[in-house]
């Protein structure tokens, strides 16, 4: 009987095989799958009792490093980095190797600046971006203090090649080596993989009972039913933290508010507060019974109570409102001071329609600078008259040179990443691509919805009809659908330089075609826009990036009559994407067993079933045998 000698070997940088050996009876010597294969057979027709019975407890202790080293009978020394902690890999076949990429055991916080020279969640240039623990702009020794979690691929991770610890002797290995424990209880011998393309994704952890508390603990904020006053204030903003605010006239702590639009109609929820780092922009609606009432009366249409307050520079500064060094003062961005609500004749003057706050922050030393500016318009009073609001919060580090806060942020480094705007080129100027939004009554809004780079979104408006040529009206129909300034250009990466014409591509577009009408009278408008994108992934499998290969607007028209009084017309957007990425040819399977026995392996049974059919035409022991060596045969192959 013939049998390769190779085993499950370890991975290393140079290409070096280096073969594990089996013992079995005290014999140090290589084993074949054909024999292991006979022993399970043999297995089967021992008696339940002298069958070695595998160990399934989750409980059972795990050997450690240690202890393999116990083992490897002057084999290579096993890792020591991190403690000994015994961790689990879950879903791993014992067929044959299994690449998994757990997190390193011992994961401690280092300086990621020489590790990671290429920072991909770095979008913000001259700022810190949240939860990105490579970011220089962050001037951050230690990320995980501040930041709530790191984000993905902004912190290296570990790969690890395992396979079944009963198939490991001895290890000699230069690389180190760990002994885990899946979900179902098997040990796994695993050895650390010398490999940097495969350092960067990792499988979720799984919750259960156990571990629920402890990941709650480690991972969790405060709880919603845990009281404001029983603790004790923080040093220092995180992430995403309320901003405090104190108002003297009443000595009143509160939160820096920024209303959103919640419901179907969007109306205003003025306890949405601001989160610290957090630049975002929101718009809701306001909706007046009695407009002449409100203009006057109500704070939110008033500039005065968006800056009548202080912003404490911490939170610990709740503990000493007197000290003046702690709070921060809301500057106006203007000279002069924006003019409080008044009612003149049917008209409600000086109504807030936008609040930008630019707020300057300092690492943990907190807020250093905030400064309001306002968006005030007229109000015809009317019943039912309604209001859109735009909130706007902006943070920068400080101090910030004047070049790096014009410099819009970026929608991946280098590649897209989902979620972020998709960026277009205009003569030389960088924008986003938008989409059609609507008021509170349905009508086009002069604001615009971004298109987010692999989020398919449909958006509509009413748009109304002005008395216009047929020219001018279809114009001013196609800058209501792709927006002003057209996008000429898309980008190809998240991050392309308008100065760099190879970075961009242009974008393909079909506007409507009048040439097969044959009506004198008509006027053919588009009323749809289809911005159709096609992306894909490109280098490395394990940290791939996302580009624009091409897009395209098709527009849907109609055609109305010059006869027919037509006031209004309805609108729609729809932005799809569409993945072409050519994956490459899957990894090989796993080795199936190849069966070689002798030409006079059956000879036996065959001679105990004629014996027995002659001398015992009713013994059924041969037959038994026959189907025991069968049953053990299949039981192989599904496994």
């Amino acid at each position: 009987m013939r049998c390769d000698s190779s085993h499950p070997r370890s991975s290393d940088a140079s290409g070096d095989r280096q073969y594990p050996r089996q013992s079995l009876g005290g014999l140090d010597s290589p084993m074949c799958p054909s024999q292991l294969a006979l022993l399970q057979v043999l297995f089967l027709m021992v008696p339940e009792g002298g069958r070695p019975q595998p160990s399934s407890s989750p409980s059972e202790a795990v050997p450690t490093p240690s202890t393999v080293e116990s083992r490897t009978q002057g084999g290579t020394p096993q890792s020591s980095e991190g403690p000994e902690t015994h961790w689990t890999v879950p879903e791993i076949s014992t067929v044959g190797p299994t690449v998994v990429t757990p997190s390193a055991p011992g994961n401690r916080t280092v300086d990621l600046f020489p590790v990671l020279p290429i920072c991909v969640c770095d979008l913000t240039p001259g700022a810190c971006d949240i939860n990105c623990c490579c970011d220089r702009d962050c001037y951050l020794l230690h990320p995980r203090t501040v930041f709530s979690f790191c984000l993905p691929a902004s912190v290296r991770s570990s790969s690890w090649v395992c396979v079944d610890n009963s198939l490991i002797f001895r290890s000699n290995s230069p690389f180190p080596s760990r002994v885990f424990m899946d979900s179902n209880g098997i040990r796994q011998f695993c050895v650390h993989v010398n490999d940097s393309k495969l350092n960067y994704f990792q499988k979720l952890q799984k919750v259960n009972a156990t571990n629920f508390q402890a990941l709650a603990t480690e991972f969790g904020g405060r709880s919603f039913t845990s009281t404001f006053q029983n603790q004790s204030p923080a040093p220092f903003y995180r992430a995403g933290d309320p901003i405090l605010t104190y108002f003297p006239k009443w000595s009143v702590i509160s939160l820096l508010r920024q209303p959103a639009g919640v419901g179907a109609g969007g109306l205003c929820a003025e306890s949405n507060p601001a989160g610290f780092l957090e630049s975002k922009s929101t718009t809701c609606a306001r909706f007046f019974k009695n407009l002449a009432n409100s203009c006057t009366l109500d704070p939110a249409l008033n500039a005065a109570s968006y800056y009548n307050f202080t912003v404490l520079k911490v939170p610990r500064g709740m503990t000493d409102l007197q000290n003046m060094k702690f709070q921060v003062p809301v500057t106006l961005v203007s000279q002069s001071q924006p003019g409080s609500p008044l009612l003149a004749g049917n008209t409600c003057q000086n109504v807030v329609s936008q609040v930008i706050y630019e707020i300057e922050t300092n690492g943990t030393l907190g807020i250093q600078k905030v400064s309001v500016s306002f968006g005030q318009t007229n109000l015809t009073v009317e019943p039912g008259t309604a209001l859109q609001q735009h909130f706007i919060t902006r943070f920068r580090a400080f101090p910030q040179s004047t070049a790096a806060s014009l410099t819009r942020p970026r929608s991946g480094n280098p590649g897209y990443i989902v979620g972020k705007p998709l960026l277009a080129l205009t003569s030389d100027i960088r924008h986003s691509m938008t989409l059609l939004q609507s008021q509170g009554d349905g009508t086009c809004s002069v604001k615009r919805h971004e298109v987010q780079f692999g989020v398919n979104a449909i958006s509509g408006c009413k748009h109304r009809l002005r008395k216009m040529d047929c020219s001018h009206l279809q114009q001013e129909i196609y800058q209501t659908l792709h927006g002003r300034p057209r996008p000429e250009l898309v980008a190809i990466f998240g991050n392309a330089d308008p100065a760099q014409k190879g970075e961009w591509t242009r974008i393909l577009s079909r506007n409507c075609s009048v040439s097969a009408l044959h009506c004198t009278s008509c006027c053919v408008i588009p009323i749809a826009l289809e911005i159709q994108v096609l992306w894909a992934y490109i280098g490395l499998q394990s940290n791939p990036q996302a580009h624009v290969s091409g897009a395209r607007f098709l527009y849907q028209c109609q055609s109305i009559q010059d006869s027919q009084q037509v006031t209004e017309v309805s609108l729609t957007t729809v932005v799809t994407f569409v993945d072409i990425t050519q994956k490459p040819e899957p990894p090989r399977g796993q080795p199936r067993m190849d069966w070689k026995l002798p030409f006079d392996f059956f000879l036996p049974f065959k001679v105990a079933f004629s014996r027995g059919v002659d001398s015992q035409k009713g013994s059924i022991s041969p037959i038994l045998l026959l189907c025991l060596f069968l049953l053990g045969v299949l039981n192989l192959e599904t496994k």
